[in-house]
């Protein structure tokens, strides 16, 4: 009798086969599976895989405390955290001997699948979050741009974009500008919708950018719905006019972004944001603080008992704007965002500032254009998309250069990644913590590996990197998400539709005491004073 497993009915399975490695596998060139949207399995990975992990002998790292413990993980969640956890053979044991175990990164501020100055970026929700996970976040908040000043159709479309999400993620809502609509679906943002931040720009002139009225509306709103502000802080008047004096002296080429908007004007509109916050007495939260200008305004203010976060990226931290001044017009490019890197000097101040607690947490403005779309302002600084890479970077160059270097501690690195990010977006402990009952987000650095950064090698699908070349000490070696084991071995094991929302609630612990600080004011008011009318 013929055999059942004959070869002309294997030919077709063993085809089919072939195709699926082929189009799914994931190769050192940092190449990785881009097949559908959708659950269950794709890529050479199932949603069925184990749901049992435990990660032995390593340090256990939170924000203030490590431990030599084991940790165990099922379903998703971390179930234990003690040492010597004994378990059975259906459990997937990870080694950590000798290496840090510490919560996956959360990035607070990202932009994938924007459209952006007559473009869009480059990585959307699969491949930036894929980068993000070879770098060790598990975890990212992006800024829902509106539709014609929407929010509601903005969040429809970004609804609709992340759906190919391989890792959790949150979001901030972009505010361009202001009206009872717009008040009206912030309450709909935060009370339904999961939204508990929302982000106004102070540049970006005929754009994005709101005026002092409208912002201190905006505040005003925030505070009543137990939101965080967020400020872009540029002066968007003076930025045009520095634009305009450039090109009338012919510096039309990469530089010229840097010079129409120096540091004063980022730290003049930092100082505006904090008084008007001040005077309606809500948290505020400055994006991308990139010049030592803008930090110091920070500073006073949080010595004074204002309630004001500050967020340097990774960039503004480790690089300086030489490059913009390269005769090669595409390296040039490549560093242009806004606010500009500034010169050498700014990024050690803000690392100071970073290990003394004046800023409390790093972004990454991940924002990528390859170079045929930077290409775009070839002719004229105004057309160059702004924005640099950084989501799979963070983790390794904050740990290199702060670190390393001794600048902070390694408990002061999960605060500064992680930790703070999930209470300040009134995540935690569900986020930003390895604790039982905690999501299972959780990376595994090894301190006394070496990594290199190169955009042959990265995962973010930019033709270029501004941290080309950057060598240094500190790798993530592992990366869970969601309990799932999506990094290792330098391979990335991850399927789109995996990802999931995570809703932010509002009113943080920056909202605490905010009732009795408005107390103590109306009652120093002394007024209204009663008076009498002179009788004729």
């Amino acid at each position: 009798m013929a055999s059942s497993y004959s070869p002309q009915r294997l030919l077709p399975l063993l085809s089919l086969i072939l195709l699926l490695f082929a189009f799914c596998s994931i190769s050192e060139s940092g190449q990785f599976c881009d097949a559908g949207i959708g659950h269950g399995e794709s890529c050479g990975v199932s949603s069925s895989s184990s749901t049992k992990l435990l990660i032995k002998g390593g340090t256990v790292v939170n924000a203030h405390d490590m431990e030599v413990a084991d940790v165990f993980v099922e379903d998703g969640i971390i179930v234990a955290v003690r040492p010597n956890i004994k378990v059975g053979d259906d459990v997937t044991v990870l080694d950590a001997t000798g290496k840090f175990v510490m919560p996956g990164g959360i990035d607070p501020h990202t932009h994938l699948d924007m459209e952006f100055m007559g473009s869009g970026t480059i990585d959307d929700f699969f491949s930036g979050q894929a980068a993000a996970l070879a770098g060790g976040t598990t975890m990212h908040i992006d800024f829902v741009i509106p539709v014609n000043g929407s929010l509601l159709s903005g969040l429809e479309a970004y609804e609709k974009k992340s759906k190919k999400s391989c890792m959790d993620y949150g979001f901030h809502m972009a505010i361009t500008k202001w009206d009872e609509v717009v008040s009206k679906e912030m309450e709909i943002m935060v009370n339904e919708k999961g939204i508990n931040s929302f982000k106004f720009f102070m540049a970006y002139k005929g754009s994005f950018m709101i005026n002092d009225e409208l912002l201190l509306q905006a505040f005003k709103k925030c505070k009543s719905l137990g939101a965080l502000a967020m400020v872009h802080a540029e002066n968007g008047d003076a930025v045009y006019e520095g634009q305009r004096r450039m090109i009338e002296l012919g510096i039309t080429g990469p530089e010229g972004h840097a010079l129409s908007r120096p540091p004063v004007l980022e730290g003049e509109a930092t100082a505006r944001a904090i008084k008007l916050a001040g005077f309606v007495n809500t948290p505020l939260y400055v994006v991308h603080v990139m010049s030592i200008d803008a930090m110091e305004e920070i500073s006073k203010a949080r010595k004074s008992g204002l309630k004001v976060i500050g967020e340097p990226v990774v960039s503004g931290l480790v690089l300086n704007d030489s490059w913009l001044w390269d005769p090669d017009f595409i390296t040039a490019a490549k560093y242009v965002m806004s606010p500009p890197i500034r010169a050498a000097g700014h990024g050690k101040a803000l690392q100071a500032a970073l290990s003394m607690g004046t800023l409390q947490l790093v972004g990454t403005d991940h924002c990528t254009f390859n170079s045929t779309q930077k290409a775009l302002g070839i002719d004229d600084f105004q057309k160059i998309p702004n924005g640099v890479n950084g989501i799979e970077e963070r983790m390794h160059l904050v740990w290199d250069t702060m670190v390393e270097s001794g600048q902070i501690s390694v408990t002061d690195y999960v605060r500064v990644t992680s930790t703070e990010c999930a209470r300040i977006f009134n995540i935690y402990p569900r986020k930003g913590a390895i604790r039982a009952g905690s999501d299972a987000d959780i990376i595994i650095l090894n301190p006394n590996s070496s990594f290199e950064i190169s955009a042959k090698s990265h995962h973010s699908r930019s033709d270029t990197n501004v941290y080309e070349g950057w060598r240094g000490k500190g790798k993530v070696e592992v990366t869970i998400s969601g309990g799932r084991v999506v990094w290792l071995n330098d391979e990335l094991k991850v399927f789109p539709g995996s990802g999931k929302y995570v809703e932010m609630r509002p009113f943080s612990y920056l909202f605490n005491g905010i009732g009795k600080a408005d107390e103590k004011y109306l009652s120093s008011l002394k007024a209204p004073v009663k008076r009498f009318r002179a009788t004729t």
